[in-house]
C-alpha cells in the first residue's frame, strides 16, 4: 500500500494511491500518524482522483517529532569521506551515530530546496527512511523489524561548509527546506527486504549515487534497537538510515548543488523523490 498526504482546500488530506488513483481515507483526516497507528489497510471513500491532479505534501505533513537520522552508515560513503579528509579508510563507527533533522527543514516531493546565502556548499544525500508503526522502548534486535510500518525516501540535504564551521552536523542539516520526504510511504509488505534495496540519486539526470542498502554498517534492526534504548518510539516516527557513496563534496573536484538543478532520489520498490534547487 502507498499512503500519501496531499494538499486539499481545507488542509492536508491523507489518501491511498490505488490502481484507480488517489483515494481519500475514511473518515477524512490529515493525520497520517494516526492512520499508521491504527495499522492495517484504511477504509477509503472511493471517488479516486488522478495523481497528477493533486499536490503532494510530505507523507506525514505535520511532524510531531524531529526525524531521527543515522550518520556514516554506509561503508563506501564513510570511506569516500575519509579519503577526502585525509583520514584512514576502513574505520567505521562502532555504534550508530545519531542526530536529529530539525522539523523546520521539513519539505516534500517537488518542494524547492532553498540555496540559502548562509552556505556555498549544498549537497544531496539519498536515504531510506523507516516509518515506525507501533510504540516501543528497549526493543530487541530480534523484534525490531516488527515495529516497521513501511518506508519512504529523504533527500537529507546538507550544508557542508556549515557542518565544518560549526564542528557538528545539526545546523548544516537543519536549514529551512533541507529535509524533503516522499513521495509517499510504502508498507513493508510491498517493499521487500529493506536491507537489500537499490538506492540511486541523480542530478539533472546524471547518476551520482548508485548503491544498495546492503552496504549499511548497521542494518535496520540494529538501528531501531539502539535508538530505542531508553527512548520511546511512536507510530509515525521517522528514522533516516544514512546515505551511500557518491555525494557531491567527496568528488574530485567537488560537485555540489546549484540553483536550477533538479535532484532525484530513487529507492527500489518505493519511488522517486524529486526537488529543484531554488534561490532564496
Amino acid at each position: 500500500m502507498k499512503l500519501l498526504t496531499y494538499e486539499a482546500d481545507n488542509g492536508p488530506r491523507v489518501a491511498v494511491l490505488t490502481d484507480a488513483g488517489v483515494e481519500d481515507v475514511a473518515p477524512e483526516t490529515g493525520d497520517a500518524a494516526a492512520v499508521i497507528a491504527a495499522s492495517g489497510t484504511p477504509e477509503t471513500a472511493g471517488n479516486p482522483k488522478s495523481l497528477d491532479s493533486v499536490k503532494l505534501l510530505a507523507p506525514i505533513a505535520e511532524l510531531r517529532r524531529p526525524v531521527i537520522a543515522v550518520g556514516l552508515n554506509y561503508k563506501r560513503h564513510a570511506d569516500e569521506g575519509a579519503r577526502k579528509r585525509g583520514r584512514p579508510v576502513g574505520v567505521y563507527p562502532e555504534t550508530p551515530v545519531i542526530f536529529c533533522k530539525w522539523p523546520g527543514s521539513h519539505n516534500h516531493h517537488e518542494g524547492g530546496i532553498i540555496h540559502h546565502a548562509a552556505t556555498g556548499e549544498v549537497d544531496y544525500e539519498c536515504e531510506l527512511v523507516i516509518v515506525i508503526g507501533k510504540q516501543g522502548i528497549n526493543i530487541s534486535r530480534e523484534d525490531a523489524m516488527d515495529y516497521i510500518y513501511g518506508y519512504t525516501i529523504m533527500n537529507e540535504v546538507s550544508a557542508r561548509d556549515i557542518q565544518v564551521r560549526n564542528m557538528q552536523w545539526f545546523r548544516g542539516k537543519a536549514l529551512d527546506t533541507f529535509g524533503p520526504l516522499g513521495p509517499w510511504i510504502v508498507t513493508k509488505d510491498e517493499t521487500g527486504d529493506g536491507n537489500n534495496l537499490n538506492v540511486i540519486s541523480r542530478v539533472n539526470g546524471e547518476v551520482r549515487q548508485n548503491s544498495n542498502t546492503n552496504d549499511m554498517i548497521f542494518d535496520l534492526a540494529t538501528v531501531i534497537s539502539v535508538i530505542s534504548e531508553g527512548f520511546s518510539l511512536y507510530p509515525g516516527d521517522l528514522i533516516a538510515t544514512g546515505t551511500p557513496e557518491g555525494v557531491g563534496f567527496a568528488m574530485d573536484p567537488p560537485r555540489l548543488m546549484k540553483v536550477g538543478e533538479v535532484v532525484e532520489c530513487e529507492i527500489e520498490n518505493i519511488g522517486v523523490l524529486r526537488n529543484k534547487v531554488v534561490a532564496p
